[in-house]
């Protein structure tokens, strides 16, 4: 079993030495190691199984940290970062050559964020470079939410998870860039977009340029998903043992045990906290073969969680 434990000074040295520490953040749990130490670095890629042309965000707990790192900061990312700093938000800036290419993809940008989790802040005071830490799960599986989602993917290779207890927000973080006076968004995340236009004009990125998260299959179960009208699919498969993925009430076609409920108020917020967790349940039951959904009110958050969904079903 991996250690883990509250011991802030304990995963700084771990960190300080080029290892690998599961740090809690409010979205999801991330697989942590020194941004700009090679040996680090390789250890996460291969944790995770993950491509190395995928890049990593950098996690810190200031801007003064994160200007070490970058060319410059834009004066709408300190408006930004005014507003939604600590906070799930991802900004890329251009990098300095202290950042390696391989953190980054050999790409010139870097992400950075902030999160807003007390514990993990005081582990980056303690430390003089930024951390790496995508999502602590094998590449393309399910973000974790939960240390037991962390075991649910590792048995070894980490040498310490820091606990926070489950993730109040359950989505990972919005990743932003600026160009020009517009604010691009690259991935949608648990920041909403109706927040984010106060600060300026938005435009929604879809090149097929790499920055973190932009594989197009992501957040999946091992299960097959399915993604349309509930009634539909449980007719169209009903030869498969189905379980399902309910916003806010179960259905009468399939044995109810088999069914999870993300919000019974109807509150997207808490379907959002509420997501990964289910995937992982249902994805864990033996008396179900595929899993079935539909796509929840598209607005604010559940915007954000529509394209999880339709990730994790590619």
């Amino acid at each position: 079993m991996i250690k883990s434990g509250k011991n802030i000074d304990y995963a700084s040295r771990m960190l300080k030495d080029d290892g690998i520490v599961v740090i809690p953040t409010e979205t999801v749990y991330g697989l942590g190691g020194n941004a700009i130490n090679i040996n680090s670095i390789n250890k996460i890629y291969s944790l995770k199984k993950r491509p190395k042309n995928d890049p990593l965000i950098c996690h810190t707990d200031s801007l003064d940290k994160i200007l070490k790192h970058v060319n410059k900061i834009p004066e709408t990312a300190y408006k930004l970062a005014e507003k939604f700093w600590p906070g799930p938000m991802t900004i890329i800036f251009e990098k300095k050559n202290i950042i390696p290419n391989l953190t980054t993809s050999n790409l010139n940008t870097v992400a950075f964020r902030i999160p807003k989790k007390k514990i993990t802040l005081e582990l980056f005071k303690s430390l003089n470079f930024p951390v790496a830490a995508p999502s602590a799960n094998i590449f393309g599986y399910i973000s974790p939410t939960s240390i037991e989602h962390v075991h649910k993917n590792f048995s070894n290779g980490i040498d310490y998870i820091l606990d926070g207890g489950n993730c109040k927000l359950g989505i990972e973080s919005t990743i932003l860039g600026l160009k020009k006076n517009k604010i691009l968004i690259y991935r949608l995340g648990s920041l909403i977009l109706n927040d984010i236009k106060k600060i300026g004009d938005i435009e929604l990125f879809n090149n097929e340029e790499n920055y973190p998260g932009s594989f197009k299959t992501h957040y999946s179960p091992r299960k097959k998903l399915y993604i349309g009208d509930i009634k539909s699919l449980c007719k169209s498969y009903q030869h498969k043992k189905i379980g399902i993925l309910c916003f806010d009430k179960k259905y009468e076609y399939v044995d109810k045990k088999k069914q999870i409920v993300l919000s019974d108020k109807s509150c997207l917020n808490e379907a959002s906290r509420n997501l990964y967790s289910s995937l992982y349940k249902l994805d864990s039951m033996k008396n179900i073969e595929i899993i079935i959904s539909s796509l929840l009110p598209n607005d604010f958050i559940g915007t954000t969680i529509n394209d999880r969904l339709k990730k994790s079903a590619e």
